[in-house]
């Protein structure tokens, strides 16, 4: 299989080069030349499997030739000994909790096999190759556990110091080792800018670099294993699914997306955002605006005024957004707008629907995860259906104790992968939000 670049204007890759690559040399992100299909039979004969498995079935379609599928079958079992559970809250309304990871994110799920799939590639070559995160959150501390202490492989993760909770600061600045943190005077998507920036940035030839944003496709392909794993345990043989998303970046949606492209059945995705609303309001006028400043908000890793992924988005219904957000061709609204439905989130509500749910289901909620909640509810109001509806929660609730505590009252029981967290030693930079510092810092800190 070859991926392809949203912006047209680089060669294809194989799935191998594409993920060492991380962005396009035209500032594209990787998409699959072809989504490969899984039939309803092959979905059926899942059912009774367990997540590693279903994992290296989907997983194994799209790296055919590349890795031995007994090698992705092993990987898989490496990155997901873990529960993913799916909770029935009432009727036929789940929610998927994909919190269970090493650092209590869903993050986990994409971060590890990532790091697996690499140190396959990279196994006879030792090279340094640096990997660049932006982080609103949860992506900096999955990508930093996953990658901790990999030979030859060096990390460093910008971040928005006003915008992550101390959990979630903790969980990266206190490993240390091959991991190097910087707080960014700014916002997500200004750590976000000078990522991208530093990969066409010629001067930077010297160093290796790659990304674990879901701007590398190797990040995005693990994110379709658990709608295809959500559909088969919820839904009945050929029966379609209602998902509700809470997105900041879209690299979550977009593997529902290509999960829908393969083969399961989806009656609607539900994307839900707080409020940076550009995506709500594009589907539902056909005018993208990015939200800039981004708009700071309790679902802190959502803080996005424009997603990356919004260009594979765009790619899909056959459109062409640019990296900058600019749209040359427009993509088939309607099928948009029959696929998704798009809704925002405020702060009050999402505030209200952890509460709501606590006192009706005994449900325990975090913000990002509320999002998702209320989004499903906005959803159903709308439309009585009697198909399987998952909400997607994507944090543990233990990494917003401060929301948690003002909303609930109760202390949210802390998971092994945070215990103790608070006593530990951190290290982190601080720079300025301006690409020559960061430059510098690479440089500095990598150049040989």
């Amino acid at each position: 299989m070859l991926f392809y670049s949203t912006n047209m204007q680089a060669p294809k890759l194989r799935l191998d080069a594409a993920m060492l690559a991380g962005q396009a040399p035209d500032r594209g992100l990787y998409m699959p030349e072809t989504v490969p299909l899984l039939p309803a039979a092959r979905l059926d004969s899942l059912r009774d499997r367990p997540y590693p498995e279903i994992a290296a079935a989907v997983l194994s379609l799209y790296t055919d030739g590349i890795f031995p599928p007994e090698s992705v079958l092993s990987m898989c079992r490496d990155a997901y000994p873990f529960e993913v559970p799916i909770e029935k809250v009432d009727g036929r309304r789940f929610i998927l909790r994909l919190d269970r990871g090493p650092t209590a994110s869903f993050k986990d799920f994409a971060a590890r096999m990532m790091a697996l799939l690499f140190g396959h590639i990279r196994r006879d070559d030792d090279r340094v190759l640096v990997i660049l995160t932006a982080t609103s959150g949860d992506t900096g501390s999955a990508v930093a556990s996953a990658f901790h202490g990999i030979p030859n492989i060096r990390v460093m993760i910008l971040f928005p110091p006003a915008e992550v909770s101390g959990r979630q600061r903790r969980q990266m600045t206190t490993l240390g080792g091959n991991v190097t943190v910087a707080a960014v005077d700014g916002k997500f998507d200004d750590c976000q800018a000078l990522v991208k920036k530093a990969f066409s940035d010629e001067s930077l030839g010297g160093i290796r670099l790659s990304s674990a944003n879901s701007i590398n496709i190797g990040r995005l392909l693990p994110q379709i294993i658990y709608y295809v794993y959500a559909y088969i345990k919820t839904a009945k043989p050929g029966e379609p699914m209602i998902v509700s998303i809470p997105s900041g970046n879209f690299g979550n949606m977009m593997g529902a997306l290509l999960a829908g492209r393969m083969g399961v059945p989806f009656g609607k995705i539900v994307i839900a955002t707080n409020a940076n609303d550009e995506v709500p309001v594009f589907l539902k006028t056909g005018e993208y605006r990015k939200i800039v400043p981004s708009r700071v908000c309790i679902s802190n890793a959502m803080n996005v005024g424009h997603p990356s992924n919004l260009a594979r988005v765009i790619n899909l219904y056959g459109g062409h957004m640019d990296e900058t957000g600019e749209i040359h061709q427009p993509p088939n609204l309607t099928a948009m707008q029959r696929d998704l439905f798009a809704v925002s989130i405020g702060e009050q509500e999402t505030r209200e629907t952890i509460l709501k749910a606590w006192k009706e289901h005994h449900v325990l909620l975090e913000p990002h995860g509320a999002v998702g909640w209320a989004g499903l509810g906005r959803y159903l109001e709308t439309e009585k259906t009697g198909f399987p509806a998952v909400s997607v929660e994507t944090a543990h609730p233990a990494k917003f104790p401060e929301e948690i505590r003002d909303i609930l009252g109760i202390e949210p029981d802390i998971p092994p992968s945070l215990q103790g967290i608070e006593d530990r030693d951190e290290y982190m930079l601080n720079i300025e939000n301006r690409y020559d510092a960061f430059r510098e810092l690479l440089i500095r800190t990598y150049a040989t």
